[in-house]
C-alpha cells in the first residue's frame, strides 16, 4: 500500500517550516504607534489649541452657571429655618433651572467638541495612513504593524517618529 504515512509528515513539515521561516526572514517589518503618530503631529497640536480657544467661552459660561448654582445652594443652607416657604421654593426653583442649564450646556459642549474632534482625527488618520504607506514604500517595508497589536518589537523597527516628521512635512500646520 503506497501513500502518505505519518513517518513522511515530519520531513514535509520541517520543509514547510524552513520555507516559511526563510520567507519571513526576508520580510521587512516596521511598527508604528498610530495614535501617538496622529496626536503628535503639528496639525493636531494646532487643531487642539484652536478647539480649546473656540470652546473656551462656552466653558466659561458653564463655570458662571456653576457658580450661580453653588451660590443658590449656599443660600439655601445658610437660610435653613430662616427663609419663608416662598423664598425657599424660589431658591430651589432657581437652583433647578441652573442645574438644568448647566447640564444642557455641558451636553451640548461635549457633543460639539466630540463631533469636531472626530472630524479632525478622521481626516488626520486618513492622511497618516497615506504617509505611512509612502514611508513603507520608500524604506522597503513589506508590512507595517500597529504597536498595540505587537507583543514585542525592537525599538529599531519603530517608525512612529519618522511618520510624524513625514506627516508634518507633507501637511504642515497652517
Amino acid at each position: 500500500m503506497s501513500g502518505f504515512t505519518p513517518r513522511h509528515a515530519l520531513p514535509v513539515l520541517a520543509g514547510l517550516i524552513a520555507f516559511s521561516g526563510a520567507a519571513f526572514a526576508q520580510t521587512k517589518v516596521a511598527v508604528i504607534n498610530l495614535q501617538r503618530a496622529i496626536i503628535e503631529t503639528a496639525e493636531i497640536k494646532k487643531a487642539s489649541a484652536e478647539l480649546e480657544a473656540k470652546y473656551r467661552p462656552r466653558q466659561q459660561k458653564m463655570q458662571e452657571v456653576e457658580k450661580e448654582l453653588n451660590g443658590v445652594q449656599a443660600q439655601l443652607q445658610a437660610g435653613q429655618g430662616k427663609l419663608t416657604q416662598a423664598q425657599e421654593a424660589e431658591l430651589q426653583s432657581k437652583g433647578q433651572r441652573a442645574q438644568r442649564e448647566l447640564q444642557r450646556l455641558g451636553e451640548d459642549l461635549q457633543a460639539d467638541v466630540d463631533r469636531e474632534r472626530q472630524e479632525i482625527l478622521q481626516r488626520a488618520g486618513g492622511r497618516m495612513t497615506d504617509v505611512v504607506k509612502k514611508l513603507a514604500e520608500e524604506k522597503g517595508f513589506d508590512i507595517v504593524v500597529e504597536a498595540s497589536n505587537a507583543i514585542f518589537f525592537k525599538a529599531s523597527v519603530e517608525v512612529t517618529n519618522e511618520a510624524i516628521a513625514a506627516y508634518d512635512k507633507t501637511f504642515p500646520a497652517k
